[in-house]
Formats: C-alpha cells, sequence, structure tokens
C-alpha cells in the first residue's frame, strides 16, 4: 500500500516543518532505560551516553558494496522517514548500521526525518498512526512525497539493507 505523505504535510513543507518541530522529549522507565520520544537525529543517539549500543553496532558493521552504491546513486531523488525506540533491541541493533551505510554513500542527513517512538510505538502528532506503524525499526523510502517501500525490522529476508536496494531504483 502506497502511502501519500501528501495529505498530511504537503512534501515541500516537511523539511521545514522537521526543522522547526525539533523538540522530543527523553525519560527513564521504570527498567531504567532512556526513551526518547519525538523529532530526532542520529546524533541524538551518537551523542548520548547512555546509547553505548550505537557505536558499538555501528562499528561492528561493513556494508555491502552494493548496497552503498545504490544509496549513493539514489541521493538526490530520494528521502527516508525513519521510525524507532531506543528501548528496542532491533532499533539498537539496526540503525546505527543504517546511519554508517547513509555516511558511506554520502546521503545526506537533511534527506532524512527520524521519529523516536515510545514503548506503545507512539510519538507526537500521531505520525505513527499516519505512517501505520506497527513494528520498529521501520525504514521508509520516499520519491517525490510519495512512499516507495518500507523495510520493517530485518525485512523480509533478514537483511534489512539488501532490501533497500530494488527501493531505490
Amino acid at each position: 500500500m502506497k502511502f501519500y505523505l501528501s495529505l498530511l504535510i504537503p512534501a515541500f513543507l516537511l523539511p521545514t516543518f522537521l526543522k522547526a518541530q525539533t523538540t522530543y522529549t527523553s525519560t527513564v522507565d521504570n527498567q531504567k532505560v532512556v526513551i526518547l520520544n519525538g523529532i530526532i537525529t542520529k546524533y541524538a543517539l551518537e551523542n548520548n551516553q547512555a546509547f553505548t549500543w550505537y557505536k558499538a553496532n555501528q562499528n561492528g558493521y561493513t556494508p555491502d558494496t552494493a548496497v552503498v552504491n545504490a544509496l549513493a546513486g539514489a541521493k538526490d531523488a530520494y528521502r527516508f522517514v525513519i521510525f524507532g525506540g531506543t528501548w528496542c533491541g532491533d532499533t539498537q541493533f539496526i540503525l546505527p548500521k543504517f546511519f554508517k551505510l547513509q555516511e558511506m554513500a554520502g546521503f545526506s542527513d537533511s534527506n532524512i526525518s527520524f521519529f523516536a517512538v515510545n514503548r506503545a510505538k507512539q510519538t507526537i502528532g500521531n505520525i505513527t498512526a499516519a505512517f501505520n506503524i506497527t513494528n520498529v525499526p521501520t525504514i521508509i523510502v520516499m520519491k517525490n512525497g510519495l512512499e516507495v517501500g518500507r523495510v520493517v525490522e530485518y525485512g523480509k529476508t533478514g537483511h534489512w539493507d539488501r532490501e533497500l536496494i530494488p527501493l531505490l531504483k
């Protein structure tokens, strides 16, 4: 099912909306886990000492050259909308790797919208409901304001990164 972002926010306004709304909350739950909720960037994970998993999982990943090339070739035409939970083991494993892949491909941070969700998989403005998010992480590939496809958690094959290639063509 294709999701039309233009029904929520016209595509040309999304970057402005996201830059104007860069707030998020940070709480510690009863399990002593730091939970971010709202619009964040990878730097909120990378620079927070509570998230030691970020650098550890990023350092242990060597991206497939085909995936790097596909992302590098698509950097001017595509956008990503990402949902993840700082409390979620799958998010902790996958998203540091995604951001390493993004950096190696030279894909701009400004073309990525990143929403942190709470344990109920909710975030500000009911964005998760608008995008029909049921599991995290979810990496949504957008082109011209339309969803091309998505990779949810480890994907259908367990190779979440390789599943991005056909979505970027």
